[in-house]
């Protein structure tokens, strides 16, 4: 179980945060320095305190209709097809994944507003905490991986801090957005710990994790490349011989995954204190409840396509991201689906081919996200935590910034030793297509797949149901609900308001 989220500490966490705004308790503290006023704060008050920070980012990332959906659906990784009378929801999931998304998506708004939402309630602490650099800095980085989302998903955005105090931010440039992120995230390293401790707090680990993500997209987001700074961010995590490659590669997705070497920094869900990560319903098939017992029906949404099920090799045990086949309940019989219109008929067989999109995608076509552990019993929410940064990307970053740099040789060296660990056969020579395949095969559905679409040119490309689309659509729009309230914003070109 994980401990960052106790109910009983975030109340008394919230009721410090309050004294901000009242008198009530001046007399007693006007005389403490800011030293002594921490140093007589209970301390598990003030990491449940950090702790409503991230909670306000395990929200809904590894939930259905926000900022995750859109990093995955938009893909040739995922889509979620219109199955009859199922998953039309005003087609929004189709124009997501055709690059046809407007202003008006519900899912881009709601990606906006989870952002915004934290960084608000991070200001909020920092400002509480304004007299210890080591919270303000962990809050600072926090911030600016929050930040990283948005430059990637919008680009041009309003930077808001603690001290802004315009209603209406005006937006700033994505260059200017990539430069805040990286002052952010190197200012702060100092302050941040060295430590492992919890690996679902940040520390200086994770801020070279995050710059060497960073410096990988510099051209995309800012126009000049960067990947010397991508590899020595890179070395800094490697160097520090606190992380490895887990031997079995879905150890690191497992439901006790919260020690798993390969996390750097991870966010702690669990199905009463951390709430969110609602996988299962998201893409299991109605009936696959009896196959893990679970306590909610799934919804049978996300189906990953088929050309990208086939890109796995034979023997590559990453393969096992996926759930393919007749699918069967716990006691181990064939389940059926009476109201299938699938060619091989009611019994339950996720089948890699997807007939169409629209509108009507059988119920049982597309392979399944099986990469996290469905652990038997579960409800809706899985206690598996969710690694947003974890070793393996940092080393195929440090190997695409070589290989970008002309260092092949290193690079084939790093990609052979992932693959190595999926039992996949090691490469005698490494092309662009080759690293492009492998970060596919590694990082499925983990909301990476978008950025690296975008990096090797490949995100406006024709597939399946997907025509050619315009550059523009990199971007995504700025929501109309925020153009609505803030005349400030600028909407990105190629979409109207």
């Amino acid at each position: 179980m994980k401990k960052l989220f106790n109910s009983k500490l975030l109340m008394l966490a919230f009721l410090l945060v309050g004294f901000g705004c009242n008198d009530l308790d001046e007399e007693v503290f006007s005389e403490l320095t800011s030293e002594e006023f921490f140093a007589n704060i209970n301390q598990s008050v003030i990491d449940a305190s950090v702790g409503s920070a991230y909670g306000s980012i395990v929200g809904t990332w590894g939930g259905h209709n926000s900022l995750y959906s859109l990093m995955e659906v938009s893909t040739d990784e995922l889509c979620i097809g219109h199955k009859g009378a199922d998953w039309l929801d005003g087609g929004q999931w189709l124009r997501v994944h055709r690059h046809e998304t407007s202003s008006e998506e519900q899912s881009v708004n709601n990606g906006w507003a989870y952002c915004y939402s934290a960084i608000a309630n991070i200001n909020g602490l920092i400002n509480q905490f304004n007299g210890s650099p080591e919270i303000t800095g962990e809050l600072r980085a926090l911030r600016a991986v929050i930040y990283m989302w948005l430059l990637d998903a919008y680009g041009n955005v309003p930077i808001v801090i603690e001290t802004t105090s315009d209603p209406n931010p005006p937006t700033a440039s994505r260059t200017e957005v990539f430069n805040f992120v990286e002052s952010e995230l190197t200012e702060t390293l100092s302050s941040l710990s060295a430590e492992i401790g919890d690996r679902t707090r940040v520390n200086q680990w994770t801020s070279h994790a995050a710059l060497s993500r960073l410096y990988l997209n510099a051209e995309v987001w800012s126009g000049t490349a960067r990947y010397a700074d991508a590899v020595a961010s890179a070395d800094a995590v490697i160097n520090s011989g606190l992380y490895s490659l887990e031997s079995n590669f879905f150890s690191a997705f497992a439901t006790n995954n919260d020690n798993s070497v390969e996390h750097i920094f991870a966010l702690p869900y669990d199905p009463i204190t951390g709430q969110g990560f609602n996988l299962p319903q998201m893409t299991l098939h109605y009936a696959s409840q009896q196959t893990f017992d679970l306590t909610d029906q799934p919804w049978n949404g996300y189906q990953a396509l088929e050309e990208f099920y086939n890109s796995f090799e034979e023997g590559d045990d990453r393969i096992g991201s996926f759930l393919v086949g007749p699918q069967f309940s716990s006691a181990g019989e064939q389940l059926i689906d009476d109201q299938a219109q699938d060619p091989d008929g009611p019994p339950l067989n996720f089948t890699p081919e997807i007939n169409e999109l629209e509108p009507n995608s059988f119920r049982q076509s597309g392979a399944r996200v099986g990469k996290w552990e469905y652990a038997s019993g579960s409800g809706p929410n899985l206690a598996n935590n969710f690694a947003l940064y974890r070793y393996a990307e940092v080393l195929f970053n440090k190997a695409e910034a070589q290989f970008r740099s002309g260092n092949t040789a290193g690079a084939l060296d790093i990609v052979n030793q992932i693959r190595a660990r999926a039992n996949a056969p090691a490469l005698a020579a490494l092309t662009e297509t080759d690293l492009y395949d492998d970060r596919g095969r590694e990082f499925f559905a983990e909301g990476l797949r978008r950025m690296d679409m975008i990096r090797f040119g490949r995100y406006n490309e024709t597939w399946w149901e997907k025509t050619v689309t315009d550059p523009t659509r990199n971007l995504f729009p700025i929501p109309k609900p925020q153009l609505d309230v803030n005349p400030n914003l600028v909407q990105n070109p190629g979409y109207s308001n």
